[in-house]
């Protein structure tokens, strides 16, 4: 059994097959997820895990060079925006974009996961794009 980190064995995996400039998402529980992309889907209730718990949880393990939101989070979900990016810069992430909410969600189509959380706050995803540790 895995001592530390992450023990979910899929997100596990996930991460570990990441090259340079993959993508993965991290969603509320209410973000449409597009056929052809692996759904991981953690809600087990409404909040639970959170949106920013699982942020965090996947930063300890992944190097991030771009996080990426929807613009719409800046005006309808300013609390969860400005605790997630002061925890992405924290770890040195400081390319952060914000798109519309269509072209968000069809971004989300590159990814190689979306996680989704139980997160139920509207805007609470991102797309983080793998960087490289040299």
């Amino acid at each position: 059994m895995k001592k530390t980190g992450i023990i979910h064995s899929e997100i596990a995996a996930v991460i570990s097959s990441l090259g340079h400039t993959d993508q993965i998402v991290v969603a509320d529980c209410g973000l449409p997820i597009p056929e052809g992309v692996k759904r991981i889907d953690l809600a087990l209730k409404q909040g639970t895990p959170s949106f920013l718990e699982t942020v965090e949880t996947i930063l300890t393990e992944m190097k991030v060079e771009q996080a990426i939101f929807a613009q719409e989070i800046e005006e309808r979900n300013v609390t969860i925006k400005d605790q997630a990016i002061e925890r992405l810069r924290s770890d040195c992430v400081t390319d952060i974009v914000f798109l519309s909410h269509e072209e968000f969600k069809e971004k989300t189509r590159e990814a190689k996961v979306i996680i989704r959380t139980g997160e139920a706050t509207p805007y609470a995803n991102v797309i983080l794009v793998a960087g490289v540790t040299f």
